[in-house]
């Protein structure tokens, strides 16, 4: 178990699922064989299978303990929820619960639960099943997601040209904490605790954020989906096939990795493989990555 001391700030990594997913080719709209292939000698095979093509995602969430709170950000994919044509997320049964237990923290000890956004694997342990309902798996917490992000989802949730996984993602993991009354809807520069403040990263989703650590003289960045995959940050103008506004999602991108370099915050994404989290390099408009090794 992977766990770092940001300042007064215990950040642990709770996994659920970690290997191949999406062909690269197919991942990313900007693709190009060649540009890749110069990445592939760092890439392979941490993070990118070169005999299958796949790019190597970790689905994890990042438990934050601070001296006041408990805090997830992002909560994976979840147990048991039916995910049509999304085969890697469909009624997974994975031990994320007793991972999280044997960081040594139980359900019921959760303040809050931070959604970066409302995709299918930041939401899924939102809830679990309960003699057949979707109740919240944290009882005590709050679970803070951007307004905008829950709006637009819970009308693409009623549309019926939607997705079936999409509707059922927002229909089983977030309606139930709205409806529990448990849902606090957030803006720019919220803070659920000192140390933490919430930011607007729009692009791939509208109402995307990340989460801003700062403890004592350290900083981190919780990313979220601003980023998949580590190629992301050398090739920063490529998006993910996910991503809903382009052109947004491509300035987001470079925003964030200049805010990183400028403040030698710690880039902390949802889906990078191991170490999982690297600083960053600015030189002009490039960036480089400088992994943390824990």
């Amino acid at each position: 178990m992977q766990e770092r001391l940001i300042g007064d700030v215990r950040v642990t990594r709770i996994e659920e699922i970690m290997g191949p997913g999406f062909p690269a080719k197919d991942f990313f709209p900007e693709f190009d064989a060649e540009t890749f292939k110069s990445h592939e000698h760092w890439l392979a095979p941490t993070y990118y299978q070169p005999e299958s093509g796949k790019l190597i995602a970790s689905i994890h969430s990042w438990l934050v303990r601070t001296p006041h709170h408990t805090i997830l950000i992002d909560a994976c994919s979840g147990n048991h929820k039916p995910r049509p044509a999304m085969p890697r997320f469909d009624m997974l049964d994975t031990p994320y619960l007793d991972r999280l237990q044997a960081a040594g923290v139980a359900p019921e000890q959760v303040d809050f639960v931070m959604c970066t956004h409302l995709h299918v694997d930041h939401v899924g342990w939102n809830t679990r099943l309960q003699d057949g309902r979707w109740v919240p798996t944290f009882p005590n917490a709050r679970y803070v997601m951007s307004r905008t992000d829950h709006d637009h989802w819970a009308a693409e949730a009623k549309r019926p040209e939607t997705a079936a996984y999409q509707v059922n993602t927002y229909n089983d993991s977030v309606l139930p904490v709205v409806e529990a009354g448990k849902a606090e809807f957030v803006a720019d520069g919220h803070q659920c605790d000192a140390c933490l403040t919430v930011r607007p990263t729009p692009g791939h989703t509208p109402g995307h954020i990340r989460v801003d650590l700062a403890s004592k003289d350290r900083r981190a960045v919780f990313s979220g989906d601003a980023l998949h995959n580590p190629v992301q940050v050398p090739l920063w103008q490529w998006n993910s096939r996910f991503c809903e506004d382009p052109a947004q999602a491509r300035r987001t991108r470079g925003e964030l990795l200049a805010h990183c370099a400028e403040t030698r915050a710690l880039l902390m994404p949802a889906h990078f493989a191991p170490p999982h989290a690297a600083y960053i390099k600015a030189k002009g408009d490039a960036f480089e990555l400088d992994w943390d090794r824990g």
